[in-house]
């Protein structure tokens, strides 16, 4: 593909900036509606196909189609189990990789719970202590920071 630079052609590059940067990689595995509701509902423990379907409102096609794809992104695991009496089916559970995306949703939810009108908000709490649990920024000394703290080198 080329584009025109002052009367000049020239050769774009293969890659755009945007494909070093973490943030567009991350959206190019999960940024679709139904990949994020996958992993939310992968972060409450679904296990099974039917119930990603049921759980997610999503056709049968594209939960299929994204689970699919979320295994090769290396964020679910496809393991087979098998209920008495019923033919082997296959289930899937988060991988390392996909843990770590549980901050990332639960910051979606909190911002939707606050911004988004009309929404229900699940209540997330510490399994220990029963406190609430949130998302945070915060640097690496603990301290919470708001946006015009923080610098991007």
């Amino acid at each position: 593909m080329a584009f025109a630079l002052s009367g000049v052609m020239r050769r774009r590059a293969r890659t755009s900036p945007g494909d070093r940067c973490p943030i567009d990689r991350t959206m190019q595995v999960v940024g679709t509606r139904s990949a994020i509701l996958l992993m939310r509902e992968a972060l409450f423990g679904t296990f099974k196909f039917d119930d990603f379907v049921a759980r997610t409102g999503l056709t049968e096609a594209v939960v299929a189609s994204r689970l699919r794809a979320l295994v090769v992104a290396d964020l679910l695991v496809r393991e087979p189990y098998q209920e008495p009496g019923q033919r082997t089916r296959h289930g899937y559970t988060l991988t390392d990789s996909g843990r770590d995306l549980m901050p990332a949703v639960l910051s979606l939810g909190q911002w939707g719970a606050k911004h988004a009108p009309g929404t229900i908000a699940r209540q997330f709490s510490h399994a220990d202590c029963g406190e609430p649990v949130r998302a945070v920024v915060e640097c690496a000394a603990h301290h919470r920071l708001a946006v015009e703290e923080i610098t991007v080198e």
